[in-house]
């Protein structure tokens, strides 16, 4: 269930503090595939799992980095929603790392730190720390500070 934070002057009292994790999202060969037509990225390490279980070195197919971070907008609302805003919009991100592989029939989720919260005209910038993780990794997937612009209702 998403922590709801009632207004943005709550939100920028929760700068440094993860605030939370979305349920996991089972990642499959169709969501794969609609996100390689929708790009044109038809790689085969992303949409013949045939041959990426014989010749990758990911014993499998494994979701497009870019889709990983295109879920942010799926899985951050699980995690937390703010009161008191008219609209929200992608900003843009300072950073994103792929470090680990998200193998088709995984499972997917998100963790959300909160870096930054600055007051902009009618709202405010906040920078979130988003941490993508499949279930029962070693390691993130991805790592990525996305900006996003909350406008007061």
């Amino acid at each position: 269930m998403a922590r709801h934070i009632e207004n943005l002057a709550a939100l920028k009292a929760l700068v440094g503090e993860h605030i939370g994790y979305s349920e996991y999202l089972e990642i499959d060969q169709a969501r794969v595939q609609l996100f390689a037509d929708a790009t044109g990225d038809q790689q085969w390490i992303h949409t013949d799992p045939e041959r990426a279980k014989a010749q990758s070195p990911f014993g499998g197919p494994i979701a497009h980095g870019y889709l990983t971070l295109s879920l942010g907008p799926v899985l951050l609302p699980q995690v937390f929603s703010v009161g008191g805003i008219a609209m929200g919009v992608n900003y843009g991100a300072n950073k994103v790392r792929f470090m680990s592989p998200v193998p088709v029939g995984s499972k997917l989720r998100a963790g959300v730190k909160v870096l930054a919260v600055d007051d902009i005209s009618g709202g405010a910038q906040v920078t979130l720390e988003t941490t993508f993780e499949v279930e029962g990794a070693a390691k993130p997937s991805c790592i990525a500070e996305v900006i996003f612009r909350y406008y007061s209702a």
